[in-house]
């Protein structure tokens, strides 16, 4: 079933989970495989080390995904890293590969790509999970990126910071469980949010928390106390999600809903804030005391631009060597640790 979904996007997986695009060289800039066949054709392959640093300070993600890409197509290589989920600076050397150049040149394209998607989307989810802490960021971007990616775009977000997301492709790599609510076409289905709520409940396992979006038909703070009087107990949370044309959520709304819920004697029910929600909304939020419990935040994290990254080859059989500009030679960071690959 892995399979057959791969294969629908374009996408067959291997070993470790690598699209075999990937293996093949046919995602990677075509004058690397034409590289490759110069080189054996006049009979050169030396060992060469490359060293790759991003162009931006941020949090570093994707280097596992990079590790098991080189575990299966270059596994004798000597390599250093930094950890998953580490701070980086500017231009500070994150990976050091050392092998013959036939055995990873190829891959220089998606190790570059791979870190820098996950480590844009990484750091801009820390950007918003500091700024909204103690409360919690959940990621909710997947829709707003092509699904061959979606997975790495919630796992990154994770690394950043949030404390889960959406899909169970995503959450799954990071070793968490999908979170959601229920989507406005299920209440528009039924009519009414309660009912819809009340299926929710009826069908869902217990161990899902019971989530009801309350801004479809009526009044987000009397639908929330209707909700909560509907199922009781069982009820986790409300979820905030009006849009634009509305006024979208704003603090007074989330103070008057939470007033209601406590006056009717649901203190304990949480609210959740989506639509929208960026560093500045948060910020907006945190400055006005606005009672809120979690934030799911989506195109902010999802549509982080990425952090460029560049491949350097520093040393040609164990000579310093460099392209000008640069210093020949390793680059000494003691913050790099060795990788054991088989």
């Amino acid at each position: 079933m892995q399979r057959l979904a791969c294969a629908l996007i374009g996408y067959i997986m291997t070993d470790k989970n690598i699209p075999e695009g990937i293996l093949s060289g046919d995602t990677a800039d075509v004058y690397f495989s034409r590289t490759l066949t110069i080189l054996a054709k006049e009979g050169r392959d030396p060992v060469v080390a490359m060293e790759i640093f991003p162009g931006r300070s941020g949090i570093l993600c994707g280097m596992n995904e990079v590790l098991d890409l080189l575990r299966v197509a270059a596994p004798n290589a000597r390599v250093e890293a930094l950890e998953e989920g580490a701070p980086m600076s500017a231009k500070e050397i994150v990976l050091r590969i050392r092998d013959r150049y036939s055995a990873f040149g190829l891959y220089e394209t998606a190790i570059l790509g791979t870190l820098a998607s996950e480590s844009g989307w990484a750091t801009e989810a820390r950007t918003i999970v500091e700024a909204a802490a103690p409360v919690p960021v959940i990621s909710f971007g997947a829709r707003h990126v092509h699904p061959s990616v979606a997975p790495q775009m919630e796992y990154a977000a994770i690394v950043g910071g949030c404390i889960t997301g959406a899909t169970p492709a995503g959450t799954r790599l990071a070793g968490k469980e999908a979170s959601g609510t229920i989507p406005h076409s299920m209440v528009l289905i039924f009519g009414d949010t309660v009912r819809a709520v009340e299926a929710f409940d009826r069908w869902m396992p217990p161990e899902i928390n019971r989530v009801a979006l309350v801004d479809t038909f009526h009044d987000e703070a009397e639908e929330a106390v209707r909700v909560a009087q509907a199922i009781g107990s069982r009820l986790w949370g409300i979820r905030l999600d009006t849009p634009t044309e509305r006024g979208r959520v704003t603090p007074d709304l989330v103070k008057e809903v939470r007033a209601r819920l406590d006056q009717a004697g649901f203190p304990k029910v949480k609210i959740v804030v989506s639509g929208g929600v960026d560093l500045e909304r948060v910020r907006f939020f945190r400055e006005a005391n606005t009672p809120v419990d979690a934030y799911g935040v989506g195109s902010v994290i999802s549509g982080a631009p990425p952090i460029d990254f560049t491949g350097d080859i520093k040393e040609i059989e164990g000579k310093p060597i460099a392209k000008r500009g640069r210093i020949p030679g390793i680059t000494i960071n003691p913050r790099l640790h060795p990788v054991k690959l088989t």
